[in-house]
C-alpha cells in the first residue's frame, strides 16, 4: 500500500504514557455534553408544546432549520480547529476551554418558563433564536472533543478504549437527565408539565457539566500534533473526501442511527407521558435507552479484537431490528413488558453508539492513508454534520408525526390525548426504532469498505508515515 507524501510533521510530545487518567477525563467530556444535549434531545419537544404551547409539527420545522445550519457550522468549526495555533496544550484543548462558558450558558436560557406568557408568534421566535445559538456553541465545544482522540493516542486499541470510555460518560450523563429530570418536571402529584422546574433543573446540569469540562481538559493529554506549514486547500480537501468512500457510508449510517436515537428519547417520553401514563417507568425507560451500553463496555475491546468493528455493529443492529419489531407487532399494555423489549433493542442499537467514536478515528486514519493529509477536525466535523441533519431530520419527523397522528398541545401543562393518539404513539415508539436499525444495519454491512483486516494495514501504514517525519 503506498503512502501519499504529505507535507506534515508530527511532534513528539513528552508525557505520561496513556492511561486511565485519559480515559477518565475523556469520558466526562461526553458527561458534560450529555448533561445539557440529552436534555435538550428528550425534554425540549415535549416542553415546547406543553409549556410554551407550540405545536408539534412548528417545533419539528424549526429544529430541522436550526440543524441544517448549524450541521455547516460543525464543518467550519473543525477546518478553524484544524488550523488553529498549535499550543503547549495542543490544538483542540484550548478550543474547549475558551467555549465551554457560552455554551452552558445558551443551555440555561433555552428553559425561560417566563416566555409561556408572550404571545405565539413571540415564543416560536424566542425558542428558534435560543436552540440555534445552543447548536451553534455545542460546535464549538464538541468538535474539537471529538477531535481530541486521534490527538490522544495513535494507537488502535487506545483508539477503542478512548471510544469505549466516551460512550459510558455520555451513558452516565443522559442517565441522571433520563431518570431525574421525569420524577422533577411534574407540578406536585399532577399530570401537568412544570416550566419553573425545567429552568432550575437546566441550571444545575449546566453546572454539573461546567465541572465534566474542567476534568476533561485537565486529565487528557494531546501526544499526536501536527505541524502544517499551511492549510490544505479547501477544494483539495472536498474532492479529498469525497474519494473517501469509508466516510461517505458512516455518514450514511450515522444518519439513519441517530435520527433513530433522536425519535427514540423523544417517542419515550411521549409513550411513557400519554399511553402508560408513569413517569416512574418514564425514568426507568429513559436510562434503559441511553445507559445499556455500559453493560457492554467491559468487552467491547475483545468484541473488536475478536470480530472488528463493522462485523460486531451489524450484528447488534440486526439483533435489534427483531427487538423492536416484536415490540411493534407485540403492542403491550404492560409498562414492565415493554421496559424488557426496550432494554434489549436498546442493547443492539447501542453496540453502534458505543463504536461510533472509533469508527471515525478509523476514517481519518483512512483519509490520512488516502491522501497524506491529516485533517482530523474537518473530518470528524463532516461526520458531526451528518448527526445535526440527522437531528434536524429526526426533530421534523418527531414534531410532525406528533400533529399528524392528532397530539393535542397545551402552554398549561398538557392536555388530555385520545385512546386512537396514544396508540399511534405506540406504533411510533416501536415502529421507528425496528426500520432505522434494519437501514443502518444493511448499509454497513454492504457498502462500509473498512473491515478489520483494513483497520490494521491502515495503522500500520500511518505508524510507518508518522516515523518517517517526525520531528522532535
Amino acid at each position: 500500500m503506498t503512502i501519499p507524501a504529505g507535507g506534515q510533521k508530527f511532534a513528539v510530545v513528552e508525557a505520561a504514557p496513556f492511561g486511565m487518567k485519559d480515559e477518565i477525563g475523556y469520558a466526562l467530556g461526553d458527561t458534560g455534553n450529555n448533561f445539557t444535549f440529552n436534555l435538550v434531545n428528550s425534554f425540549l419537544t415535549i416542553f415546547y408544546t406543553n409549556v410554551f404551547g407550540i405545536k408539534g409539527a412548528i417545533v419539528g420545522v424549526m429544529f430541522m432549520i436550526a440543524r441544517f445550519f448549524d450541521a455547516f457550522i460543525d464543518v467550519v468549526v473543525g477546518r478553524l480547529a484544524d488550523n488553529s495555533e498549535l499550543t503547549s496544550k495542543g490544538r483542540f484543548t484550548p478550543w474547549i476551554i475558551r467555549m465551554k462558558y457560552p455554551l452552558l450558558v445558551s443551555a440555561i436560557i433555552l428553559w425561560v418558563p417566563l416566555i409561556s406568557g408572550v404571545p405565539l408568534g413571540a415564543r416560536i421566535v424566542y425558542a428558534f433564536v435560543t436552540y440555534l445559538a445552543f447548536g451553534i456553541l455545542y460546535s464549538f465545544v464538541n468538535i474539537p472533543y471529538g477531535s481530541m482522540a486521534s490527538a490522544i493516542s495513535d494507537d488502535p486499541d487506545h483508539k477503542t478504549a478512548l471510544s469505549t470510555w466516551r460512550s459510558v460518560g455520555a451513558a452516565v450523563g443522559s442517565a441522571i437527565v433520563s431518570y431525574i429530570v421525569p420524577l422533577v418536571m411534574y407540578a406536585g402529584n399532577s399530570k401537568q408539565i412544570n416550566g419553573a422546574r425545567f429552568f432550575f433543573g437546566a441550571a444545575v446540569f449546566a453546572a454539573l457539566g461546567t465541572v465534566c469540562y474542567v476534568a476533561l481538559t485537565r486529565l487528557t493529554t494531546e501526544r499526536v500534533r501536527v505541524e502544517k506549514s499551511e492549510p490544505v486547500p479547501f477544494g483539495k480537501m472536498l474532492r479529498d473526501m469525497a474519494h473517501n468512500r469509508a466516510l461517505l457510508v458512516l455518514v450514511i449510517v450515522d444518519l439513519v442511527v441517530v435520527i433513530n436515537q433522536n425519535l427514540s428519547g423523544t417517542m419515550l417520553t411521549y409513550l411513557y407521558n400519554d399511553y402508560f401514563q408513569n413517569k416512574t417507568m418514564m425514568s426507568i425507560a429513559l436510562v434503559f435507552n441511553f445507559t445499556t451500553v455500559i453493560l457492554i463496555a467491559p468487552f467491547a475491546g475483545a468484541i473488536v479484537r475478536r470480530f472488528g468493528r463493522k462485523e460486531s455493529a451489524v450484528t447488534a443492529l440486526l439483533f435489534a431490528v427483531v427487538v423492536y419489531g416484536s415490540l411493534f407487532l407485540v403492542h403491550t399494555h404492560s409498562p414492565a413488558v415493554y421496559l424488557v423489549g426496550l432494554f434489549f433493542g436498546s442493547l443492539g442499537a447501542g453496540v453502534f453508539n458505543l463504536m461510533v467514536w472509533a469508527f471515525i478515528t478509523d476514517v481519518i486514519d483512512n483519509h490520512e492513508v488516502l491522501t497524506g493529509d491529516r485533517e482530523d477536525g474537518v473530518v470528524y466535523g463532516v461526520n458531526s454534520f451528518a448527526r445535526k441533519v440527522a437531528q434536524g431530520i429526526g426533530g421534523l419527523v418527531g414534531g410532525s408525526m406528533l400533529s399528524i397522528i392528532g397530539y393535542v398541545e397545551s402552554n398549561r401543562g398538557g392536555a388530555q390525548q385520545t385512546a386512537q393518539v396514544v396508540d399511534r404513539i405506540y406504533n411510533l415508539a416501536a415502529g421507528l426504532p425496528a426500520g432505522c436499525c434494519l437501514v443502518a444495519a444493511l448499509v454497513l454491512l454492504f457498502l462500509y469498505p473498512l473491515s478489520r483486516r483494513r483497520v490494521a494495514e491502515n495503522a500500520e501504514v500511518i505508524r510507518e508515515r508518522h516515523a518517517t517525519n517526525t520531528v522532535i
